[in-house]
């Protein structure tokens, strides 16, 4: 139950309701957010976090979601409703405003000291962070709800829209976030502190495993060009973007198959601009370059020019969207969709 307006479902219309029932089999930081006119509605505030907590949680003295997001906002301070076409055509609609809003869940104040779990999430539309932290010592424990078999050393996070980050680490003081993807460092808020404690002893260890699907040799292979946008090739879609000459969900799936099929992608970004793939339904490997298993997620960033292939056990029956995260890019064109059994 994945809210794709025309694949899965119609639109929920004003004053009508519709009633989601699910099993939540995998603990993690997940969010949800509108998936009709996303690129305005998102950016208008409709989405949140979506947490799944483990049934042996690791100890910590508070559990906080931290959400980075921008709005374009016009000279009087309001959402600025003007519509500016570049905005599809080039990086998206990037906001003048950026901040870090945050739920600590305990209601209690951070003390020097404090083991924390930060679950960070990027749920801006089109806007790319490179996330540092500073007065947190720590690890990096899970990307996109999925524990990390082993933690990570904590360093500069890259958030590409829809991606997530676990974090657990010991305040050394006031917790400030800041944004260094672009030309300037930028701050983005902070969690305050007020006294100390002693810091916990026990190390920072990887979170209870999730269930994951065992990958065979790939059942089917398929090639993904991602193509269009300002001063790039001419391209046979109907839209500013297009995957493998088509601007949006096209009648037959880009993949079909059976139930179980593990799939290989190649994905090839020939556009002038970065992208972030994110698949409904499921998660994958990202391959490196030897072919080898890198992170379990469900988004994969994809720089100017880049190529990366992701491994995929399709176990999970259904029609699966499968698009640019990048909001106003998907809404131009960026989507196609998988079918599983």
């Amino acid at each position: 139950m994945d809210g794709v307006n025309v694949l899965t479902q119609d639109v929920v219309i004003p004053g009508d309701s519709y009633r989601y029932q699910f099993g939540v089999p995998d603990a993690g930081t997940y969010w949800y957010h509108s998936h009709y006119l996303s690129y305005d509605q998102v950016s208008r505030g409709l989405f949140g976090a979506f947490i799944v907590e483990e049934q042996n949680a690791p100890a910590v003295d508070h559990d906080i979601v931290v959400q980075f997001f921008d709005v374009l906002l016009d000279q009087s301070g309001q959402y600025d409703e003007a519509f500016n076409p570049a905005h599809f055509a080039t990086e998206g609609r990037i906001g003048n405003t950026v901040t870090a809003l945050v739920f600590n869940g305990t209601g209690k104040t951070v003390k020097r000291g404090d083991r924390l779990r930060l679950r960070l999430i990027n749920p801006s539309i089109d806007r790319v962070y490179r996330v540092g932290l500073d007065g947190l010592i720590g690890k990096i424990v899970a990307l996109d709800g999925i524990p990390l078999a082993h933690p990570r050393t904590l360093e500069p996070i890259l958030l590409a829209p829809g991606q997530r980050c676990d974090v657990i680490g010991d305040a050394t003081g006031p917790i400030r976030f800041d944004d260094s993807f672009g030309e300037q460092t930028l701050s983005l808020g902070e969690i305050a502190v007020s006294g100390s404690r002693e810091p916990a002893k026990a190390p920072i260890t990887a979170l209870p495993a999730n269930r994951m699907p065992a990958p065979k040799d790939p059942g089917q292979t398929a090639e993904l060009v991602l193509q269009g946008g300002a001063g790039s090739a001419s391209h046979n879609g109907t839209g500013t973007w297009a995957l493998n000459d088509v601007s949006g969900l096209p009648r037959r799936p880009f993949l079909s198959a059976a139930q179980g099929t593990t799939a290989r992608i190649s994905i090839r970004n020939e556009t002038g601009f970065p992208h972030v793939m994110h698949l409904h339904g499921h998660h994958f490997w990202e391959l490196d370059a030897a072919g080898e298993a890198g992170p379990y997620r469900d988004s994969t960033y994809l720089d100017t020019g880049e190529t990366r292939d992701i491994l995929v056990v399709l176990d999970n029956p259904g029609s699966w969207m499968l698009h640019c995260h990048m909001l106003s890019h998907q809404a131009d064109g960026m989507a196609t969709w998988i079918r599983v059994g």
